[in-house]
């Protein structure tokens, strides 16, 4: 066995348990729920989740769809119409209604669905969320809410709406992150909804930045690992890195407030194409250039788009905007780090200054990363 054959196995075995399989994947995405109580004494319930995986029983202990024993029945349903989709799910109504509690005075309350949208099947890579509405009564003086949604289901995020109709007033209380098997904290009915602490939106925010990247962003993992390939030293990797910061910060800002507006039909894969051309240069030049930071950051406002739709759904505090803007990117910047982290455990520490190290580590894994971005682009054209 020759000296190179040790790295290269080494990087290839990672970089396949890496991606391998995650390349046809849907991330597995917590459902949102959004709970609106009236003054008129009824509620409403929209969840927002994939049909697909509730039918298949993915949830979050799965990274990807690909990893569940049931991923070849989720790509089925996967490919269907809205309508056919609509048949496969009427069965499971009762099923769904009856694991599910809403609490009020811990009291459980009747769930009755009463519609459900689903959208066209779309990219295969973002999950197709759909939208399960359910309505009732509230109890005569209700005064706290509870909300509980199975771990079988997946994680989930719950905010409650308090509705005066007559005033035509409302007030929407702070998102809860359910990550186990249990009811959620009180919300209370009585009470205007108060303030969070700053603190409490910034550890939000951090942990939903950090896992968009870490597991969820297989995207920018790859322009990230791409980036670090070519360049094992220290200080080019962190200002690549930081213009690349730099610049989704501006999308992602413009973006939430309204000023741009591309469709994900534009922006999927313009940056699958660019993932595919970092992987490219990284073959064609043996060394960094100085377009190279003006290359990242014009991809980093391309990205900056991508990240906008996963906060689009999660939402933004309208009393805290900046901080949790500015928090959310600080969770993606750690992300980052921590590729580039792995990548220096995994090669770059041990290999970067071997004569062989661009024959056996840049060359190939540029070559997988240009061919999945070129794949992923052709994908998401033809859809």
């Amino acid at each position: 066995m020759t000296n190179t054959q040790n790295p290269i196995n080494l990087f290839l075995i990672l970089f396949s348990f890496f991606f391998s399989g995650n390349i046809l994947a849907d991330v597995v995405k917590p459902a949102l729920i959004e709970i609106s109580v009236f003054t008129s004494g009824i509620y409403k319930v929209e969840v927002r989740a994939s049909v697909e995986a509730l039918l298949t029983g993915i949830n979050s202990q799965y990274k990807n769809t690909t990893e569940a024993p049931s991923s070849d029945q989720y790509d089925e349903l996967r490919a269907l119409s809205a309508d056919e989709l609509q048949q496969r799910f009427k069965p499971f109504y009762r099923t769904f209604e009856t694991k599910l509690q809403l609490l009020f005075d811990n009291q459980p309350a009747t769930l009755k669905i009463t519609s459900v949208d689903i959208p066209v099947p779309g990219y295969t890579k973002v999950p197709r969320n759909s939208v399960i509405y359910l309505e009732g009564n509230i109890p005569h003086n209700a005064k706290i809410l509870h909300w509980y949604y199975p771990a079988a289901f997946g994680d989930n995020a719950v905010r409650v709406r308090q509705v005066d109709e007559n005033n035509e007033k409302w007030h929407w209380s702070e998102w809860q992150w359910i990550r186990t098997d249990k009811v959620s904290e009180a919300f209370s009915l009585t009470e205007v909804f108060t303030k969070r602490s700053t603190w409490s939106v910034i550890s939000e925010y951090i942990i939903a930045g950090f896992e968009h990247i870490l597991p969820m962003g297989l995207d920018h993992i790859l322009f990230i690992v791409g980036i670090f390939l070519l360049s094992t030293k220290v200080r080019p990797l962190l200002w690549q890195v930081t213009m690349f910061t730099i610049a989704h910060t501006i999308t992602l800002g413009l973006s939430m407030n309204g000023v741009i507006n591309l469709p994900a039909n534009i922006v999927e894969p313009l940056i699958a194409l660019s993932i595919a051309y970092i992987g490219f240069e990284n073959i064609w030049h043996k060394s960094l250039h100085n377009s190279r930071l003006i290359l990242v950051f014009a991809f980093g406002l391309l990205h900056g788009l991508g990240f906008a739709s996963v906060l689009q759904e999660f939402g933004m505090p309208d009393d805290a905007f900046i901080t949790a803007l500015i928090s959310f990117n600080v969770g993606v910047e750690i992300g980052q780090l921590a590729i580039i982290f792995l990548g220096f455990l995994t090669v770059g520490f041990w290999f970067r200054n071997r004569d062989w190290y661009r024959h056996a580590i840049i060359i190939p894994g540029s070559a997988m990363i240009a061919l999945t971005g070129l794949y992923w682009t052709y994908d998401r054209i033809m859809i």
